[in-house]
């Protein structure tokens, strides 16, 4: 391949392409948060043919000088003058905190080729494309400000995410192998195809830095004061060298390691706030300080929590009093307080008064009493106090009977066990504490079910309970709580429609940028399933069926003219409505 000189120093193998780089600036940058450095390059990509240009800016990470050495002669050439930074490198302290060296290139563009001015990257061929669904994807990022946030967090590599993040949404598949094909059929905000390469060069610079401050500036957009639910899932790994892949409670009974993926949803948006990666070896209990901690320090401000039962415990519930939290939780009705608050309606819940035609069970409220502990190391002592808490009741008699049902089918299989003189070891305790067994000579084997043991069991048979610590009645908190569901949804698009069941990234850095760029989709495909059941469209579509219908719409570029869209059927113009979106406008009614 023939190699050819290009301006301001820059050696590249251009034999066969449309497009050589003209390189504006290099920086060095030092991540504040990994103390990872990076290579960033930045200028205008000029045609052969015409002399059109369109901007670039690509980063590479260098761990040592000598990939740093090599990076600068493969990517900008020998005599470009560009200072190669000692190591460890250090900040030079400027406005921005974490540029090492910059060097800009001010030597002046021929007149025969005008220099680019910022902005949308102009057309550069003359093409036709599917549009409609990118361009619902473009008014929803304006709409709640992710490109804005984006540009602001990752002014180098926005485009690429939100190309990424479209293809997942756009494709089921979600296998990156295919955006080849799809970015050269779709107008997307990148414009170019991603190779696999480049796709894991851009997970690997996506930093925690940028990542969380993209969270606040999300997080500041939403609405104050509304319930957030909280949950996590397991998502099973073939890797070996993930440090948080470990074996774990695997919520599909994977037998594999796993890492855990928390999620917040917001109940009044229904979109995402935050999510975080976890060891697979943490459970639910363990996980929620380290949320309250997260959030707080993303400046969050005082929230509202829902939380399953696999986050109770004593510790979490006098965490969220010391923080002044509010919550609402789900708690078993083993636990003391909760039996004693429910004995006290116990022989009146199931009157008609306390009856809910809606939910079709009945529904009340005890106040009640947490005894609140906290420690104080500083002081080497332990406050203990009283705290307003609200247990919320509820008796369901279709659940008792189901309850009841299932506990005789298996006390009838233990006793056929025990008689048939098969039993199985496992079962030891269950026989233990549901039977009485005889042998004697004469009569043989005698197996007495214990009575008082059964109805024991079945007391609190169709019972459950939530605890909070917000006034609120009881029917009020089942309907909360139930809408918790968000979160647990979001994962099966996480998994199935973002194709992450299996994680196959070989690097915590690479896995943890696809997590973003995934989580930046979801937010996405939360809006539109918001839209869709509050609008009824789910009455005649699934969501992918939306897209398809939209995709279709087609746009032409054409260099030195503004961009032109297809027609756009009614059928499309409503669905455009309905997701809150305001339709393209076509060619032929522009033009009128």
């Amino acid at each position: 391949m023939e190699k050819v000189e290009g301006e301001n120093g820059v050696a590249e193998e251009y034999a066969g392409r449309k497009y050589y780089p003209v390189i504006e600036e290099v920086r060095v940058l030092k991540s504040r948060l990994n103390n990872a450095v990076y290579l960033e390059i930045s200028g205008m990509s000029r045609s052969f043919e015409n002399g059109r240009e369109r901007e670039f800016c690509t980063c590479y990470m260098a761990e040592t000088s000598l990939q740093m050495k090599k990076l600068i002669g493969k990517h900008i050439g020998a005599g470009s003058g560009i200072k190669e930074p000692e190591y460890p490198v250090r900040s030079a302290g400027d406005d921005d905190g974490n540029i090492v060296y910059s060097k800009r290139f001010d030597k002046d563009v021929p007149e025969a080729v005008p220099k680019a001015k910022r902005g949308p990257v102009p057309a550069v061929h003359t093409r036709r494309l599917f549009y409609g669904a990118t361009y619902l994807l473009d008014q929803i990022g304006d709409k709640l400000g992710i490109t804005a946030d984006l540009k602001e967090c990752f002014p180098a590599q926005w485009r690429q995410i939100l190309s990424i993040a479209y293809f997942l949404i756009l494709e089921d598949t979600g296998a990156l192998l295919r955006f080849e094909k799809w970015g050269s059929l779709h107008r997307h905000p990148f414009g170019e195809d991603i190779p696999s390469q480049r796709s894991t060069e851009l997970f690997q610079s996506i930093n925690e830095e940028a990542k969380n401050r993209f969270l606040q500036l999300q997080g500041k957009r939403r609405i104050e004061n509304e319930f957030l639910a909280y949950d996590t899932t397991s998502i099973s790994s073939y890797s070996e060298t993930l440090k948080q892949v470990q074996y774990g409670k695997n919520k599909e009974d994977d037998k594999l390691p796993q890492f855990n993926l928390a999620l917040v949803y917001g109940q009044e948006t229904n979109l995402p706030y935050y999510y975080r990666k976890l060891a697979g070896n943490i459970p639910d209990v363990s996980a929620l300080k380290t949320l309250l901690a997260d959030l707080d320090n993303l400046g969050f401000g005082k929230l509202k929590v829902i939380l399953d039962r696999g986050f109770y415990s004593e510790a979490n519930i006098n965490a969220l009093y010391k923080d002044h939290l509010k919550f609402l939780i789900a708690a078993s009705t083993s636990l003391n307080f909760v039996k004693k608050a429910l004995e006290q309606v116990y022989d009146e819940l199931d009157l008609y008064k306390y009856y809910d035609e809606n939910h079709h069970l009945y529904a009340t409220t005890v106040q009640t009493e947490w005894d609140y502990t906290e420690e104080r190391p500083y002081k080497k002592d332990v406050i203990a106090d009283k705290r307003r808490i609200y247990v919320h009741l509820f008796y369901n008699a279709d659940r008792a009977a189901a309850d009841r049902a299932a506990l005789e089918e298996r006390i009838t299989s233990l006793w056929h066990e025990l008689m048939e003189n098969r039993t199985v070891p496992e079962h030891a305790n269950q026989y233990k504490k549901y039977f009485i067994v005889r042998d004697t000579p004469k009569r043989g084997r005698e197996v007495i079910v214990k009575d008082e043991a059964l109805k024991k069991a079945r007391r609190y048979y169709g019972y459950f309970a939530l605890i909070s610590n917000i006034k609120m009645d009881a029917i009020t908190a089942l309907e909360t709580y139930r809408n918790r569901d968000l979160a647990e949804k979001a994962f099966g698009n996480i998994k199935d429609r973002l194709n992450l069941r299996r994680a196959l990234a070989s690097s915590e850095q690479g896995l943890n940028g696809k997590l973003f760029v995934a989580f930046v989709a979801l937010i996405y495909l939360s809006y539109i399933k918001h839209q869709m059941q509050i609008n009824n469209l789910y009455s005649k579509n699934t969501m992918q069926q939306v897209f398809d219908k939209l995709d279709v719409i087609e746009c032409f570029e054409n260099p030195g003219d503004a961009l032109r869209v297809g027609e756009v059927l009614n059928k499309q113009h409503d669905l455009y409505i309905g997701l809150g979106v305001e339709p393209p406008v076509p060619y032929l009614e522009s033009s009128l």
